[in-house]
């Protein structure tokens, strides 16, 4: 029998933003058994699934029997020029298209489809009308799922099979609950014909039929009910016991599928998260991959800390201010020689205008923020020196770099903490620190130990502006000793603060808002371990700036309607 074929796409038609085949659907002969022949069956093609219907109208009832074409066989016909056949394992489809011109567009479409899967279950998972067939589809579904668990088939392959049950899934369920609909429908009639056959008995009117023809009175005084009791299979044509066993059959191969994935996950568990925790130039990520993991942890942290600052409730503390003068002197602890010679280097060279260099580039401006990098790599390992300049009106530079430099405070406004101890006390303006910052995955964790220093820079003349320094660098300590569970990275940073006063109106006093820092932060962060030198510095050009205005905005609100500290 040759009928007409329509599809909604062509076999050159391809969504232009996924990339991948559009669904294609049209009217095709397929041969149903040596009774009924060839029939007319309304047939889809779509996702690596070719399924099939009674009819276009009826596609809301479910398909009566899909085919998974990752591993179809297309033959056409040798003497037939309309005539095409699909083969996947033992199962067979013969379809019949109403020319050759159209056979030939149904097999470059499924074959487009197949190209384009990558993938697809061992098994045709498919649904007949009969309970034989529904029976056995049930157990050779499971009997397959389990060989080729044996013999080591893919997770992916599994996962198919899980999405084509899903739709199938989604089928019946849309099917049992028209049912159920019908059957509520059904009871609700019967109760309201049960109360008007009350009514009648007690008007005992001598009726020997009724007009509406529902109730006959026979001559004993009996009524007879004309129409028969709603038929399960009656209702909107739906084999309810069929439907059920489909629906069980089903739900047996989703668990047993289910089961086979789960099975394969727990015996390769391990070697994966061993895989995929490996950081180094041989990871299974590739680079792409590793930049979309690191910037969704960082946007998960993000919210997180969004989250808890909305919720937090800061309590007050009252952090003793030492005198400026205890903030100037070198000291005497067994690293002050070396504190002294940070000190000096960062005031040399941090200061220096980088703005005609050619060797930094500015990565980022946003208002009176700016970002410089200089790329610098070393064995493979990104060394990017970074300095940001900013300018913060109604503070000093002593108030930020108390702030900054204040374990008591640190965790108010560092968010990339996920611990941290005061190893050391050297002196009332220097500590050694210990911390461990969160991990970001799937880069490994990582820790630092460095000495952090405060210092007020002593003026060489009257024109210098008020200037303060935070300088924190490595060091080691028996006390903190790098250990398996992090990377130790390596720092040198510091944080210049220059405060600028313009002088008030008239006699009115100083206030916070005839103050100006100038702020000079610079970053020399060895990373340690491996990581993609973009991930890096995309993460970098990302996180410093979000960084600097997180504290300065912290230092504002913690100083303000306070005296100045100069």
């Amino acid at each position: 029998m040759s009928e007409k074929s329509s599809s909604s796409g062509s076999d050159e038609d391809v969504d232009p933003e996924s990339g991948q085949p559009v669904e294609f659907g049209g009217v095709l002969s397929k041969w149903t058994n040596y009774i009924h022949g060839w029939q007319d069956r309304w047939v889809v093609l779509k996702n690596n699934t070719l399924s099939y219907y009674k009819s276009e109208d009826e596609r809301e009832y479910g398909c009566r029997g899909s085919l998974c074409l990752s591993k179809a066989v297309i033959t056409p016909h040798e003497f037939d020029e309309c005539r095409f056949d699909i083969s996947v394992n033992d199962s067979v489809w013969y379809l019949r298209a109403e020319d050759p011109e159209h056979r030939h567009q149904w097999i470059d479409s499924i074959e487009l489809h197949k190209a384009e899967s990558g993938y697809g279950s061992e098994t045709s998972l498919r649904r007949h009308g009969s309970m034989l067939s529904l029976t056995s589809a049930a157990s050779a579904l499971s009997s397959t799922s389990t060989s080729s668990f044996k013999k080591g088939h893919r997770l992916r392959e599994k996962l198919a099979e899980m999405e084509t049950f899903r739709d199938i899934l989604c089928r019946q369920v849309d099917t049992l609950q028209k049912y159920f609909d019908s059957c509520a429908d059904a009871v609700s009639k019967d109760e309201f014909q049960r109360d008007r056959v009350v009514e009648e008995d007690e008007d005992d009117f001598p009726t020997t039929a009724r007009p509406d023809g529902e109730y006959n009175h026979n001559n004993n005084g009996s009524k007879e009910k004309l129409f028969p009791p709603a038929s399960p299979k009656g209702m909107n044509g739906i084999d309810f016991k069929g439907e059920a066993i489909t629906f069980k059959a089903t739900t047996a191969g989703i668990l047993s599928t289910l089961s086979h994935c789960i099975e394969l996950m727990v015996k390769r568990e391990d070697s994966w998260q061993k895989r995929l925790d490996k950081e180094g130039p041989n990871s299974l990520i590739n680079e792409d991959e590793f930049f979309d993991a690191v910037e969704a942890a960082l946007d998960r942290q993000d919210k997180i800390e969004e989250q808890s600052q909305s919720e937090k409730v800061r309590i007050p503390r009252l952090t003793p201010v030492p005198p400026g003068d205890a903030y100037s002197t070198i000291g005497t602890h067994r690293f002050a020689n070396k504190v002294e010679e940070m000190v000096q280097n960062h005031m040399t060279y941090s200061l220096q205008d980088v703005g005609g260099d050619a060797n930094w580039q500015l990565v980022i401006e946003e208002g009176e923020m700016k970002v410089y990098r200089r790329e610098v790599e070393e064995n493979g390992i990104v060394l990017d020196p970074l300095k940001a300049t900013h300018a913060v009106k109604g503070v000093t530079g002593h108030e930020v770099c108390h702030y900054f430099w204040d374990t008591a405070v640190r965790l108010d406004w560092e968010t990339t903490i996920e611990n941290f101890n005061v190893v050391e006390t050297l002196s009332d303006n220097a500590v050694i620190v210990y911390q461990t910052h969160k991990r970001v995955w799937p880069a490994s964790q990582r820790d630092v130990l460095y000495l952090s220093a405060i210092r007020k820079i002593l003026a060489t003349n009257e024109n210098d502006p008020d200037t303060w320094l935070v300088c924190n660098f490595s060091v080691d300590h028996d006390n903190a000793l790098p250990t398996n569970r992090c990377v130790r990275a390596k720092i040198n940073v510091a944080m210049i603060c220059q405060t600028l006063v313009s002088p008030p109106e008239g006699d009115k006093e100083i206030s916070r808002d005839n103050i100006l820092c100038k702020i000079t932060y610079v970053a020399n962060v060895n990373p340690g371990g491996w990581a993609p030198a973009s991930v890096l510095r995309a993460v970098a050009k990302r996180e410093y700036p979000k960084f600097l205005k997180r504290f300065t905005s912290y230092v504002q609100d913690k100083t303000a309607g306070k005296p100045i500290l100069f």
